[in-house]
């Protein structure tokens, strides 16, 4: 291979378009702007969202909510949930993943206490819920805040 037989790829380079350059371009004239009106002017044409003076959406609906960028988000999990581990298991945040019970690790775990817990666990967790101690100390396990 030499220097002058450098090619680019098959279909990576396109011709530029070129507006406005004669009616065999395929886009002389009026350049693809159509017919007069605000669109064909120089500088014409209207901001996103703007529907020709009409009260526009954005300021008929009403605000609502506020996002707490500082919030902890845990994942969540129920104790009826636990369930599917064995006897005397460790239950964490990387098991609850492994096993999907849990889809996002977020800012750590947090078990509540619905449904009922059958198994004899040691799970670690950032936050329990006092019923989903209660329950799991009560089924002979152990509630390890990490």
């Amino acid at each position: 291979m030499k220097l002058n037989e450098l090619r680019p790829a098959e279909g990576s380079v396109k011709a530029n378009f070129r507006k406005g350059r004669g009616a065999g371009s395929g886009n002389g004239k009026t350049a693809g702007k159509g017919h007069k009106g605000q669109n064909a002017r120089s500088g014409g044409g209207v901001r996103p969202g703007f529907e020709g003076g009409q009260l526009p959406l954005y300021r008929k609906l009403p605000k609502r909510g506020f996002n707490n960028k500082f919030a902890t988000n845990y994942a969540i999990v129920n104790v009826s949930d636990l369930n599917v581990f064995e006897n005397g298991a460790v239950v964490d945040l990387e098991a609850l993943l492994a096993k999907k019970i849990v889809r996002k690790a977020l800012d750590g775990l947090k078990v509540l206490g619905n449904g009922e817990l059958t198994k004899s666990l040691t799970v670690k967790a950032a936050v329990f819920s006092a019923s989903a101690k209660e329950k799991i100390t009560a089924a002979g396990g152990q509630a390890e805040e990490v």
